[in-house]
This record gives C-alpha cells, sequence and structure tokens, in this order.
C-alpha cells in the first residue's frame, strides 16, 4: 500500500483522472459481465393481454417463484421455462379472456332470480360463447357479438332477432369469406336469425362482406385454375420447371336477358272434339170432315190420306292448338368470350459422341401432341375464336440469390449468440482498460538513465572483454578477476583515487572489497539497481 500511495503522489493530476476513469469503467463491466453471467436469457411468454389478465399472469409467476420481466405490455420468462409455464398457466385457465361464456349462469340460483335476470344472463352467456369460438381462429385476435332479441316476450310478433361481431383481425385483413363464414356461425347459433341480419365489422370500423363477393368463377380465378390444369399436365412429360403457363380469359362482363315466342303453323295439334248427331221424324194425316164422331175415342173418324217424313244430322267439331315454342335466356357476366393460351416448353439435352452436353429442341410430333393436351385441357373452341400458342426454346438457367439458410453450430448448441457477443465485447473492454490504461500509469516512472562508465585503459588482450560492464549482479560462484575491467583514470598501483570509482592495488585483492567501494562510491545507482530487483520479483509473484 505504502508503494503504490508513493506511485499515487508521484502522478500528476492528469493521469489521477484518467486512473479514476478507467477504474470506474472497468468496474462497471466487470459487474455488467456478472450481471449478464447471472440474468438468464429471457423470451416472450405472453404479450397484448388485458391488464387484469396480465395481474394474474403475473401473480401467478410469483407465486410460483418464476423469475420474469414486464416490458411495455409483454411478460418475459426465462426461455429454459417459458413452454413448461405456458402449459402450466393453461391448466389453470390462465391468461383468463374478459368474455365469459356459459359459466355465468352458475352463479344464479332460483331465490331472488328474475326471469329477465335469467334472459339476460343467458343472452349475456351466448356472446360470450360465441366470442370465444370467433376468437379460436389464428386470423382474430379479439372478437365481441352482441345479439338484439326480444326474448320471450309473447306480445311482440314479427319482430327479427339481429346481431353485430366487432373484431379485431391479427396482422392481414379478413377476407369477405370469412365473414360470410361468421355470419352464418352467428345466425346457426341463435334461433330464429338470418345471416343477412348479421353484421361483422372490423378494427378500422369498416363493414365486412356488406358487398357480395365476385362469383367463383371469375376472370383471374378462372384463368388460374386453367393454368394450373395445363401446367401440371405438361410436368408429367417434360418435367418439374420445364414449362411456362400463361392463360388470358377474355369474359364477358354484361348481363343480358333474351325472351323468344316461336310460333309454328304447320304442326298443329287437336286438343278437343265434339260430335253430334240429330234425327227427326213426321208424320202428316190427310184432311177430312170434322164430326162428333171423329172426336170420340172410339167413334168413326172420317178416313184421309196420310204422309211420313224422317231426317238424321250430323255435325262434329275439331279443335285444334298450333305448337308454339317460349324461351327465356339470362345470361350472367362470367361466360368467356376468348381464350388465349401460351406455352413455353424446355427442350432437351442431348449427349454427343465426346461426352459434351447440347441442347436439342422438341420434334414436331411431340409440341403437335402437347398442343393437343392443353386444347383439351382449356375447352378450346376455335368458333370463339380461341388462340394456343406453344413453342419450345432452351430456358437459361436461374442463378439462386442468396445463400442456402443452414442452422449453424451455435444455434445447434442452443446458445444466445446476442448475450455471447455482449459479453465478450465487455470483457475486452476491461481488459483494454486494464491493460494499456491503468497498468501503465500506475507502473513506476522509469528512473533516470545511469551515467556510462568510462572505457577502461589499455590491458592486454587476454585481461579485456569488450561489452563487459556493471550490472548489479552478484555471482556467487568462482570470480575470475582477470575478466572485470579497469576503470580508466588508474595512474598506478598504489590504491589512490583517479575519478570516483577506486582502483585496486592488485588484482589478488577481494572482490567482493572491491565492490563494497563502489557501492559507496556509487549510492544512487545502487539504490535503483536494488529498487529494479524487488520490483521485478514482486510482478513475478
Amino acid at each position: 500500500m505504502q508503494q503504490i500511495g508513493t506511485v499515487w503522489n508521484a502522478l500528476e493530476p492528469r493521469r489521477r483522472i484518467i486512473v479514476i476513469l478507467a477504474s470506474l469503467g472497468m468496474f462497471a463491466a466487470v459487474l455488467a459481465l456478472g450481471r449478464m453471467a447471472s440474468t438468464p436469457s429471457l423470451e416472450l411468454l405472453y404479450s397484448g393481454l388485458e391488464s387484469s389478465a396480465a395481474g394474474e399472469v403475473v401473480t401467478a409467476l410469483e407465486q410460483r417463484g418464476v423469475a420474469y420481466e414486464v416490458r411495455g405490455g409483454a411478460i418475459f420468462v426465462d426461455a429454459a421455462q417459458r413452454d413448461t409455464l405456458r402449459m402450466t398457466l393453461a391448466t389453470e385457465g390462465l391468461p383468463a379472456t374478459s368474455a365469459k361464456g356459459y359459466e355465468l349462469l352458475d352463479g344464479l340460483s332460483g331465490f331472488g332470480t328474475t326471469s329477465q335476470m335469467f334472459d339476460a344472463a343467458y343472452w349475456r352467456a351466448k356472446e360470450g360463447e360465441l366470442a370465444r369460438t370467433i376468437t379460436s381462429h389464428p386470423a382474430i385476435s379479439s372478437a365481441r357479438v352482441h345479439i338484439a332479441t326480444t326474448g320471450s316476450n309473447p306480445f311482440q310478433r314479427n319482430v327479427q332477432p339481429t346481431a353485430s361481431v366487432m373484431i379485431s383481425a391479427a396482422p392481414g385483413a379478413v377476407s369477405g369469406k370469412h365473414a360470410r363464414a361468421l355470419q352464418f356461425l352467428v345466425a346457426s347459433a341463435v334461433a330464429g336469425l338470418a345471416p343477412e341480419d348479421v353484421s361483422v365489422i372490423d378494427g378500422s370500423g369498416g363493414l365486412i362482406g356488406a358487398v357480395d363477393d365476385p362469383p367463383a368463377n371469375a376472370t383471374d380465378d378462372r384463368a388460374e385454375t386453367m393454368r394450373q390444369r395445363v401446367e401440371r399436365l405438361l410436368e408429367a412429360r417434360v418435367g418439374r420447371g420445364n414449362a411456362v403457363v400463361e392463360v388470358s380469359v377474355d369474359t364477358v362482363t354484361q348481363s343480358e336477358s333474351l325472351r323468344e315466342r316461336r310460333v309454328d303453323p304447320q304442326s298443329r295439334v287437336a286438343i278437343s272434339t265434339d260430335t253430334e248427331e240429330r234425327s227427326d221424324t213426321a208424320t202428316d194425316q190427310g184432311g177430312g170432315d170434322v164430326t162428333v164422331a171423329s172426336n170420340l175415342p172410339d167413334g168413326d173418324a172420317a178416313g184421309g190420306d196420310t204422309s211420313n217424313s224422317q231426317s238424321s244430322q250430323t255435325r262434329e267439331r275439331v279443335n285444334y292448338e298450333v305448337s308454339e315454342t317460349e324461351r327465356e335466356v339470362i345470361m350472367q357476366p362470367g361466360a368467356i368470350r376468348r381464350l388465349t393460351v401460351a406455352v413455353l416448353v424446355n427442350g432437351s439435352m442431348a449427349t454427343t459422341a465426346d461426352g459434351a452436353e447440347t441442347y436439342e429442341p422438341r420434334s414436331e410430333e411431340e409440341m403437335g401432341a402437347l398442343r393437343d393436351l392443353v386444347a383439351s385441357a382449356v375447352g378450346f373452341d376455335e368458333t370463339r375464336g380461341d388462340v394456343i400458342t406453344i413453342k419450345t426454346l432452351e430456358f437459361q438457367p436461374a442463378i439462386p440469390q442468396g445463400t442456402l439458410a443452414e442452422a449453424s453450430f451455435l444455434e445447434a448448441m442452443a446458445l444466445d449468440v446476442m448475450s455471447l457477443l455482449q459479453a465478450a465485447v465487455l470483457a475486452i473492454v476491461a481488459l483494454i482498460l486494464g491493460l494499456f490504461v491503468v497498468r501503465p500509469i500506475l507502473a513506476r516512472p522509469s528512473a533516470a538513465p545511469v551515467a556510462a562508465l568510462s572505457g577502461p585503459v589499455a590491458q592486454p588482450a587476454d585481461r579485456i572483454l569488450p561489452g563487459e560492464a556493471l550490472t548489479g549482479e552478484i555471482d556467487d560462484g568462482d570470480f575470475d578477476d582477470g575478466r572485470l575491467s579497469l576503470v580508466s583514470g588508474d595512474t598506478g598501483r598504489g590504491g589512490t583515487r583517479s575519478g570516483d570509482v577506486p582502483t585496486l592495488a592488485s588484482p589478488e585483492e577481494d572482490p567482493v572489497a572491491r565492490l563494497r567501494a563502489m557501492i559507496e562510491d556509487r549510492q544512487e545507482e545502487t539504490v535503483e539497481i536494488l529498487r529494479s530487483w524487488l520490483e521485478g520479483e514482486e510482478e513475478k509473484a
């Protein structure tokens, strides 16, 4: 600590600020690394819940002691426990939906419950059950159902129930077919309710299904159906991806009604026959005197001439009806006016004698057979003006864009790449701050360079070793004083000093004594050498 205090006091104010900031940054990085190591990886559990439902889920997580985090309207939990928690909470009915169904009727008792209260609870339960059924579809996130009915009021007649459905769709819009299905769903659940009396409204306030959807045989649908039919037929012969089909259908867009009445006078039909026969008989007697006797029944009448006449008549009446034909034709939009089909077929690859592959177009016979198949598949009618164009050309190979998506090693090991990257960045920051900022500043400033000793005087060749200098190390082995260079300024052997370094009187003098004499004369340099030894030993420790 004393050495650290000495080094701290020797630093300049600017370096002290740098050391403090670097130490704080390194400390924060280490804390962040520890927090990341102790914090589990969180993943989404539920989102978009109502406040009451989200509170129930949070309460259940706290009772189980599960670590969670709330971010806005989403609840995050440990990734390893997410699926287990979803199944466990589902068994408890969590997250609970705001719409309640027939369980509302469980709380009603026979005492204190009027018929009006029961009817209100019943229709409320019916609305909740329908809302649950509608939200079970993955395309719908929430739904509300309202049913307007008279109930069991006997004084109201000819009142039809109506209903409305308010839905909030998931990403994407609800189609008219889906809205029509919802209308039938609600109408089937309510007695006396017609599908036309159910209104479906989306989240933006628009009415879905207000306008009838186009018929299933619309132009685009029919063209797509024909294209798929022809393409499937050709791929059975030329292979997948070797045929391109485009179909254009020109349809009638106007509706027309034709009524025709045709009478054929040559084709008559007897519908009734009336035959009448008539016979008349007449007798004429001759005249005479009229007397009393002629008036008596038994009297003698006067005789006279008598004549008889008889006639018969037959009449036949036949009623005929002339043949008449009456026809009414209503032409709706969608009839095919003209059909155009374009087919492009890839050729085949042939191998030559030398092993090279060359392109060969398909033969005329094969193209004719393919054309007949296409004509049969689309219902070709030449009198209508239909056209079929089929060609064989070489396809250009399609170069795939991008690379194939494959599972990486980290994904196979189920490792969180972002967490690993964050930990690596923090570790690098802490290492840089520790090694390249704090340590160099806290290190002792380099000491002033020691003055070099003057070179030795001329000595015999066997006594002089070039490059020898004072290093401050003591050799405990046998010391060869002949290797020690003499300091310049030595004028004699009398033991006198020349300069700052004493000279030995003779080579046989003890080298330790000579070293002591040198230490006494160069105390500052000796202290620096000893300090460097101590610092080196501390660093090694």
